[in-house]
């Protein structure tokens, strides 16, 4: 149950903080008092969005603080948000998102407010009723079909692709096969790109080339005064002394390195002049190769690895366009094999689901007749969906009938405001006990109603408080007077603001608040009493 909410700063409320009790928490006030920014403020606390439009005028930031205990854990929920919309969320002092806060909320309590009954007339979210009235027993039968028909989600989606892309091959076929031979006539090479460009350049310098290398190789090795010549009859010198000291010894060894080295340049000199003669037209050859290559560049990659890996995706799809029909036959035989096992799931959900309904409508008729709805008729139709979704292949609407020898009819078409919170009461006491959540919060759940009506909504809730923590705001002094805890909230003025205050009740306080709310502003002791006769009633 919710045991404290403090309120700092939010919206007209400055500071108020607020002691709930066990049982049936009556919140009143007079119209605009602010009674509807408490729930907005426990909202926030329970996992709301924040908006900067909360915080006080004039405030810094707004601050809500929630303890409660549930199954003998203790939570303490803190949510601050700022005039520039900086939103902090606590859980027992530590900072956590607000989809924690939302997770944690929903083990400690359910608001209603009048956005809930637009809700209960969308006939989308009747099918969330019947599964979760018996979830023990659907869950399960939910778990199985979602997972068949996730299977055949993603088969049927393969199936189609495949058909897809065959379509579009058919009239690419041909391109794709030209690109496949115009690669494969080339008979590219790796690197080969590299290498021609070299060649090119050579070739173009083949006259300055051939110049130098021959006159280098004649310099080296072509006469008896060539260079070779003279450094060998130095080495011979050098050789003839070197035994008289380690140092001419040492000259003549390095000497006969230098001619080593000199020697083998030397012969790679004489084989590039070998290659210096060039074939006629060998330039145009592979300028013309060369050209071939940037040609398949600027239409299928920028390097020759590139231009294969396009023919190799290419040549693939080719080859996979040549199996389509037996691809086609195994995902056409998985997709059908997999589609009979949905409808099977379908059925069993479905068939889960009619239990449900119909269990859940006896209990909520049932409610109803306490309610005062004597002789209400309550269904709820599952039907044939026009095709299998993620959610199943049924179809909910809620039907009712409020006269005798009315058929049921839509929800949506036949319930006023005030029986639409009385059936919306009955399908929460009913859902807060397999839902097992300690406390309720209902804004105005007594819109639209009054009179022996009020009493009996009162005492509704007087019984769900039996089980539950009930936190009710209310107008009606039906209500009022069967509250455990009552507290009224109270706007104020200086010449500065405007604030409100929530103040807790004593005894005859709250005589006084349900003599206020029977007879307006001017208590009297026939109202009193009144209000007193009231209050023993419950």
């Amino acid at each position: 149950m919710i045991d404290h909410i403090s309120i700092k700063d939010f919206a007209i409320i400055k500071n108020t903080e607020i002691d709930f009790e066990e049982g049936l928490n009556v919140i009143t006030g007079e119209t605009g008092s602010g009674k509807s920014i408490v729930i907005e403020a426990m909202s926030l606390a329970l996992g709301n969005r924040a908006d900067s439009s909360f915080v006080r005028h004039g405030a810094e930031k707004a601050r809500v603080q929630l303890q409660a205990e549930v199954s003998g854990r203790e939570f303490l929920i803190s949510r601050e948000v700022s005039a520039a919309g900086k939103n902090i969320c606590k859980i027992n002092d530590e900072l956590v998102t607000r989809k924690s806060v939302s997770e944690a909320a929903r083990l400690i309590a359910d608001i209603h407010g009048q956005y809930d009954n637009q809700i209960l007339l969308d006939p989308d979210n009747h099918l969330e009723l019947v599964d979760r009235f018996h979830h023990t027993h659907i869950d399960p039968v939910k778990k199985e079909f979602s997972e068949i028909f996730r299977q055949y989600k993603a088969a049927r989606s393969k199936l189609n692709e495949r058909i897809r892309v065959e379509r579009e091959n058919r009239k690419k076929l041909d391109f794709q096969k030209f690109e496949v031979n115009e690669i494969n006539d080339a008979a590219l090479k790796p690197g080969e790109d590299s290498d021609l460009e070299e060649r090119i350049t050579v070739l173009r310098n083949s006259e300055k080339i051939y110049k130098a290398i021959h006159n280098a190789e004649e310099l080296l090795s072509a006469n008896e005064n060539d260079i070779l010549t003279q450094l060998g009859e130095i080495s011979r010198s050098l050789q003839s002394v070197s035994t008289f000291s380690s140092e001419l010894s040492a000259i003549s060894r390095d000497f006969d390195n230098i001619l080593y080295e000199l020697q083998d340049l030397t012969g790679r000199v004489q084989a590039a002049s070998a290659e210096t003669s060039y074939e006629p037209g060998e330039i145009d050859r592979a300028i013309s190769r060369m050209d071939l290559i940037d040609h398949l560049k600027s239409k299928y990659g920028k390097s020759i690895e590139e231009i294969l890996d396009h023919r190799d995706r290419v040549a693939s799809d080719l080859e996979r366009s040549g199996n389509f029909a037996e691809e086609k036959a195994a995902l056409e035989k998985e997709t059908k094999e997999l589609l009979e096992e949905l409808k099977e799931k379908t059925k069993a959900l479905t068939f889960a689901r009619t239990q449900s309904a119909a269990q859940l409508a006896e209990a909520v008729e049932n409610e109803l007749h306490e309610l005062n709805f004597n002789n209400a008729r309550f269904e709820i139709n599952i039907r044939k969906a026009a095709a299998i979704s993620s959610s199943g292949g049924d179809d909910c609407e809620i039907l009712i009938s409020t006269n005798k020898g009315e058929p049921p009819k839509p929800l949506a078409k036949t319930a006023s405001g005030g029986e639409i919170s009385r059936i919306m009461l009955a399908i929460k006491n009913i859902t807060g006990s397999y839902d097992h959540i300690p406390t309720f919060i209902f804004d105005e759940i007594d819109t639209g109603i009054s009179g022996i009506t009020a009493s009996v909504v009162a005492r509704k809730l007087k019984e769900i408080a039996r089980h539950h923590q009930v936190i009710c705001i209310t107008h009606l002094p039906q209500i009022a007077a069967a509250g455990d805890a009552n507290f009224r909230i109270e706007k104020s003025s200086d010449e500065e603001t405007t604030y409100t205050r929530v103040t807790r009740l004593s005894p005859d306080e709250k005589t006084d608040e349900i003599a206020r709310l029977l007879g307006g502003d001017k208590v009297t002791e026939t109202t009193r009493r009144s209000a007193n006769e009231l209050i023993s009633s419950y």
